[in-house]
């Protein structure tokens, strides 16, 4: 088997041969040509046909493509052309190797199968197949209803009985991912790749919900096996993310970019930049970043992430009205809470509290949307009420968040909750595991640094908030200004001798 290509090797030797000594080498008649010397073929038998034998004896693969059959004989050449793929196909292509499909194939597929279970509805693999689809298109557009429509299409799968079909597992774990149930996608992933553990799906999935619950030994194994079972552009983007989650900057960014340098489709390669932007963002790389985003737009343009990454870099550049228009065309590819309050605090930045309260009101309507659809809108509103809104009711929110997912991000998240509800004490140690165990980015620095101001430890916030703005100067357009406010108020430290 090739490593590279994943293609059956054909076990001939590559090299010359060279005949034993005092043995004439004999040339090979090409094809047609007779050899000099030989008798003829007998009047009487009938010319026999050959086809391609299917046997690694003579080295030929069969590669199936949306129907068509390529026979590559033992040099390596077409003795066909592969018949070219349907969307539809190049998603289910897509799928089988753990790649992201183009969001129109997607659509292709989806529809196909939605006809395949109309005319049979006991078609349990089209099921299968059907709920996938459908859950991965609800995880990239956060379109209420969709999330309901492939549970049932994956239920239906299930219940047509026999083994579990593993892409209807790896469907639901996919869609709990989706719905921020980390438990659950943990519990549907870890079934899936039980069932199947050379398929890639499961443990994309893995990636994601391991530190999700806090397990990071977890999300180190899944790496390790998925570089196994598929090295290449798709287990590096999850190796970025699991780098960036320790804090490991350089190791995220070497693996990324050659992800996106080695990407085998616009929609692989559109995510490998659009994390190749997000790196460089909260590295306060704003102009690098921005390119990057754009160059993930250019390959897919529905890219929701890419869009609002661009819409940050933009801000962060001082771009505010062009990123006022990124933020919508965000929050049309996806219609995100998080969006809708970000873009709200922008304008808050500017000066334009009314339009942010809009947006911020809008961020609501979206969020109970998506609660009645099965998405967990805590981190959401939790961030929104603390900021914008009931600190209370954040700290609610945020504590059940924290009970059912633990981990840096939950933790900061409360902390600041604490912090904003005037618990500053409580909010201390959860801020500082946050900034201990979390990635090194600069909005938990600035949180930290907020709660020290509070409780007056002046040293230990002019640390932290000079900490927050070095490693993104242009973080957030409304914090970022606040932390160099305060930073100025404190002003230098005092180098003398303590007061007696």
């Amino acid at each position: 088997m090739d490593r590279e290509t994943g293609r059956p090797g054909t076990g001939l030797r590559t090299g010359p041969r060279t005949p034993p000594a005092g043995v004439a080498r004999t040339p090979r008649p090409r094809l047609g040509q007779s050899v000099p010397g030989a008798p003829p073929p007998p009047a009487a038998r009938r010319p026999r046909r050959r086809g391609p034998r299917l046997s690694a004896a003579v080295g030929v693969g069969l590669l199936l493509a949306g129907g068509g059959v390529v026979a590559v004989d033992r040099l390596g050449q077409d003795r066909a052309a592969p018949a070219p793929l349907t969307p539809a196909g190049r998603a289910l292509a897509a799928a089988g190797a753990g790649r992201p499909a183009a969001l129109a194939d997607l659509a292709a597929l989806i529809g196909e199968r939605r006809e395949r279970v109309r005319r049979a509805p006991a078609d349990r693999a089209s099921w299968a197949v059907l709920g996938a689809a459908l859950a991965e298109r609800a995880a990239r557009s956060g379109a209420p209803g969709a999330y309901t429509e492939a549970e049932r299409a994956l239920q239906r799968a299930l219940a047509q009985g026999g083994t579990p079909d593993v892409r209807a597992l790896t469907g639901l774990a996919v869609l709990a991912a989706a719905r921020q149930d980390w438990a659950g996608a943990v519990r549907w992933g870890e079934a899936a790749r039980d069932r199947a553990p050379g398929r890639v799906g499961a443990y994309r999935v893995l990636l994601e919900a391991y530190p999700g619950t806090g397990d990071a030994e977890g999300a180190d194994r899944a790496l390790e096996r998925l570089r196994k079972v598929r090295p290449g552009p798709v287990a590096e983007v999850a190796a970025a993310w699991v780098h960036r989650e320790r804090g490991w900057r350089e190791d995220a960014e070497a693996t990324v970019y050659d992800a996106a340098a080695r990407a085998a489709t616009p929609a692989e390669r559109a995510a490998a930049l659009s994390r190749a932007g997000d790196l460089a963002w909260e590295r306060g790389e704003a102009e690098t970043a921005l390119a990057r985003y754009e160059g993930a737009l250019r390959a897919e343009p529905e890219h929701d992430g890419a869009a609002a990454g661009r819409a940050r870099a933009l801000a962060g550049l001082g771009r505010s009205e062009e990123a006022l228009t990124a933020w919508a065309r965000a929050r049309a590819a996806a219609p995100r809470p998080g969006y809708a309050v970000e873009s709200g605090e922008l304008l808050l930045a500017l000066g334009r509290s009314a339009e942010a309260a809009d947006h911020f009101a809008l961020a609501r309507h979206q969020a109970a949307a998506l609660a009645r659809d099965g998405v967990r809108q805590e981190p959401a509103l939790g961030r929104l009420e603390a900021d914008h809104g009931d600190p209370a009711e954040a700290v609610r929110l945020l504590t059940e968040e924290h009970r059912r997912h633990p981990g840096p991000a939950a933790s900061g998240a409360l902390g600041w909750a604490l912090h904003k509800a005037g618990r500053s004490a409580e909010a201390l140690p959860r801020l500082r595991a946050a900034v201990k165990d979390g990635p090194n980015t600069a909005r938990p620095a600035y949180h930290l640094g907020m709660v020290h101001l509070a409780l007056g430890e002046r040293g230990a916030a002019r640390r932290q908030l000079t900490r927050a703005l070095r490693l993104a100067p242009q973080f957030s357009p409304l914090h970022a200004e606040r932390a160099r406010r305060e930073l100025a108020a404190l002003g230098e430290p005092a180098w003398g001798p303590p007061p007696a």
